[in-house]
C-alpha cells in the first residue's frame, strides 16, 4: 500500500485541504471559508479541525503506518526550516507568526493528535505538485508561473524545490519590466505583477477600448459596462477575432515573455508551466510570450524553450503540499 499524507492549501478566500495517496494521488477533499477576521488563533483552529476530520475519516480505510504527515502551503513569506510565515498578503493583521508550531501545538491540544506539520509558500508548493503529480512531472528543471489576481512563481532545480537562502526565491511578479513606468504595485515601479495582474489586464484593455476610434466587440458581452470587464471577456472577444482583445493579450503576453526571458538568461531555465485564472486564455498568452523570449535572448538560449499548460489546476497547492510530505523538496 503505497503512504499518504494531508495537503492544505490556506488562501485568503479558502482553505483546501484533500488526502493524497503517493502513487495515486487525491482520495477525498474539502473546502472552508478561510475565517480570516479570526487571525492567525482562529484560523490555526480551522486547520486543525480540518487536519483532525480528514485524518480520522481516512484512518477507516488507510493503514496508520503509511501515514507521511501534513504539508501547508501557505501565501507570503516561509522559513520552511524554521515552520514560520512572515505578513502573509490577504490575510489580513498577520505580521511575523510560528504557523507550524502553533498548528503541531492546537492538534495536540484541541484534537489530541501528535501530526507533523511542514510549512511552505504556496507557490513553491504548487511548483511540487506539478513536478510530481502534474506537467512538469517530464521536466528536471522549470519555473512554475502562477498568473491570477497577481503573478507568482515557484522554481524546481534538479527536481527539487529552490527556495533561496531567505525563502523567497521565485517571486517572479516582483521582477520589473519598466522601471520608468507609471504602473506602481506594492510600492515598486513597473513590476510583473503591476503590469499584467488580473486588475491591470482590465484596466489596460479600458484604456485601449477609450484610446480606440472603432471601440471593441468586447462591449457586447459586458453589456457596455466596463466596470463588470473581466479577463474572461477579453478572452471570448479575441478568440471571436476582435482585434483589440488579440492586441491586448498580445501585449500581456509580450510582458511576460519579457520577464521569462530575464529568466532564461540568468538561470538557464527554458521550461516553464504556466497555470492560474488567467493561463486559461491559453495560446492568446502563450505565443506571444514564447515569441517575446525568442526575441530577447540570444539565438543558442532558444533551444529547448517551452511552455506548456499547467495539468492541477487549483488543486496543485494540495498536490504540492502533500508531496511534501513524501520527501519532494
Amino acid at each position: 500500500m503505497s503512504r499518504w499524507a494531508i495537503g492544505i492549501d490556506l488562501g485568503g478566500t479558502a482553505i483546501k485541504a484533500a488526502v493524497v495517496m503517493e502513487e495515486s494521488g487525491i482520495l477525498t477533499e474539502r473546502s472552508i471559508p478561510t475565517e480570516t477576521a479570526s487571525g492567525p488563533a482562529g484560523v490555526v483552529v480551522q486547520l486543525a479541525s480540518i487536519i483532525s476530520d480528514l485524518y480520522r475519516g481516512a484512518l477507516l480505510t488507510l493503514d496508520p503506518e503509511r501515514f507521511a504527515g501534513t504539508g501547508l502551503g501557505a501565501p507570503g513569506a516561509v522559513d520552511a526550516e524554521k515552520g514560520v510565515l512572515s505578513y502573509p498578503p490577504n490575510l489580513p493583521g498577520w505580521t511575523i507568526f510560528a504557523l507550524r508550531d502553533e498548528l503541531q501545538s492546537c492538534l495536540k491540544r484541541e484534537e489530541n493528535l501528535e501530526i507533523p506539520v511542514i510549512l511552505e509558500n504556496d507557490a513553491n508548493a504548487a511548483a511540487l505538485g506539478e513536478a510530481v503529480f502534474g506537467a512538469g512531472h517530464s521536466f528536471r528543471d522549470f519555473l512554475l508561473v502562477t498568473l491570477g489576481t497577481g503573478v507568482g512563481g515557484g522554481i524546481i532545480l534538479n527536481r527539487k524545490l529552490y527556495r533561496g537562502p531567505n525563502g523567497t526565491a521565485g517571486e517572479l511578479g516582483f521582477m520589473i519590466i519598466d522601471f520608468e513606468g507609471e504602473a506602481v504595485h506594492a510600492g515598486i515601479r513597473g513590476t510583473i505583477e503591476g503590469l499584467i495582474g488580473k486588475e491591470q489586464i482590465v484596466a489596460l484593455a479600458r484604456r485601449m477600448i477609450e484610446a480606440s476610434p472603432t471601440g471593441s466587440s468586447v462591449g457586447l458581452l459586458c453589456n457596455h459596462d466596463y466596470t463588470r470587464l473581466s479577463p474572461r471577456h477579453l478572452e471570448k472577444a479575441a478568440l471571436e477575432g476582435d482585434e483589440l482583445s488579440l492586441a491586448v493579450w498580445n501585449r500581456v503576453g509580450s510582458i511576460l515573455g519579457v520577464g521569462l526571458a530575464s529568466v532564461v538568461a540568468l538561470m538557464d531555465i527554458r521550461k516553464f508551466v504556466i497555470g492560474g485564472g488567467i493561463s486559461a486564455a491559453g495560446n492568446l498568452v502563450f505565443t506571444p510570450a514564447l515569441e517575446q523570449i525568442r526575441r530577447s535572448t540570444l539565438p543558442p538560449m532558444h533551444e529547448g524553450l517551452e511552455l506548456v499548460p499547467a495539468r492541477l489546476g487549483n488543486k496543485a497547492g494540495v498536490y504540492g503540499a502533500a508531496a511534501l510530505c513524501f520527501g519532494g523538496t
